[in-house]
């Protein structure tokens, strides 16, 4: 619910771009924002569709127009909410993920709901050794490392190897 999504957008995107000067707060933000704004909808809803996805962003491609270090910064928060519709699968659910191709209704309980007890035990517990590795790998048990990434969202660059 909220380890699963987390840890493994970090993953996912450390493995994907290697790139130290990324904001993973917003990585981070963004895999978190599809269940915090349905859960109170009552499902998976709007925050739960690709068009949110894609609105949100072209909400960042527009609104950061001419502002390089902005858009670096938020283009993640979207780049989140994808890795969030992966992890919960919900390309399996074609009235969600293609809404409002399918018809305007939008009902169903959250992915995480559905999943069951032991299954969602299973994700948060990748999460945390997902969360785990990341703290590990970029030395953020170091008082002075862990400020600069909650200030910056950047890990060390010396980390990179």
């Amino acid at each position: 619910m909220i380890l699963w999504p987390c840890g493994m957008a970090l993953v996912i995107v450390w493995a994907v771009f290697h790139d130290p000067a990324i904001d993973y707060r917003m990585v981070m933000l963004g895999a978190l924002v599809p269940d915090i704004a349905d859960a109170g909808l009552g499902g998976a809803r709007a925050f739960h569709t690709l068009a949110f996805g894609v609105v949100s962003l072209g909400v960042v491609m527009v609104a950061t127009r001419g502002h390089r270090a902005a858009r670096r910064r938020w283009l993640f928060v979207p780049v989140g909410i994808f890795l969030h519709l992966v992890l919960d699968g919900m390309w399996a659910r074609t009235d969600a993920f293609w809404w409002p191709a399918f018809g305007w209704s939008l009902h169903g309980r959250l992915p995480f709901l559905d999943h069951g007890v032991a299954v969602l035990c299973a994700e948060e517990l990748a999460g945390a050794v997902a969360l785990a590795w990341f703290w590990n790998r970029f030395r953020l048990g170091d008082a002075e490392v862990r400020a600069r990434f909650w200030r910056t969202g950047r890990v060390p660059r010396d980390a990179v190897a």
